[in-house]
């Protein structure tokens, strides 16, 4: 993935999530599924004063290393359901396209909520379930290869979508800034369904 290597500047969803970050200057930070570490360095570039980032993959977390020239971040290889920090031991939890692949989340929430501050904020990004609702994740394509639309298959719609509670954004799909689809080809497209689902939360 281009995330991986150009960074967070090519990942799509990330002009969106920047916005729900909250400041991070002088705040313990927490990445859940931290890969090469982008998040991290990004959080003590925005001067956070210390971040760990966890991931299982031994091979993301060496790459991380390499990356990285900060003693003020530490990398752990864990698998996130094995998290056991103290409680309000950080400021702000950060999970990027990871919290998908975890089976029993609520056991994984508790965990997060135990290790925020009271104040604490959480904010994670995930697949949509419209993006992911069909095992082939591809547009359905008309005779000339023009793209007609997105299938949508065993998608069951449940309550409300709420963007704003309490005058607080919570909710957020994102869709490409105009930068995006003037520079990247076929991101024009991507304002016909969405891909990603982010959310920011703050513990009470």
């Amino acid at each position: 993935m281009a995330r991986s290597t150009q960074g967070l500047e090519a990942a799509g969803e990330w002009h969106e999530l920047q916005t729900m970050l909250p400041e991070l200057k002088g705040k313990n930070v927490l990445d859940l599924g931290c890969g090469f570490g982008w998040h991290c360095r990004y959080a003590r570039e925005q001067q956070a004063r210390s971040v760990v980032g966890v991931d299982l993959s031994e091979n993301m977390l060496q790459r991380a290393r390499e990356m990285t020239d900060d003693p003020h971040i530490e990398y752990q290889r864990m698998a996130i359901e094995d998290i056991d920090f103290s409680p309000g031991q950080f400021d702000v939890v950060i999970s990027s396209l990871a919290l998908h692949y975890i089976v029993h989340l609520d056991q994984v929430y508790a965990k997060i909520n135990a290790c925020l501050v009271h104040g604490g904020t959480f904010v994670l990004s995930a697949e949509h379930p419209i993006f992911t609702a069909r095992a082939e994740q591809d547009w359905h394509y008309g005779p000339e290869g023009e793209i007609l639309h997105w299938p949508v298959d065993h998608y069951q719609e449940e309550g409300q979508r709420v963007a704003n509670f309490l005058n607080q954004d919570v909710v957020a799909e994102s869709k490409p800034s105009p930068e995006m689809m003037e520079q990247v080809p076929g991101m024009r497209d991507e304002n016909r369904r969405p891909m990603f689902l982010m959310i920011a939360t703050v513990k009470a």
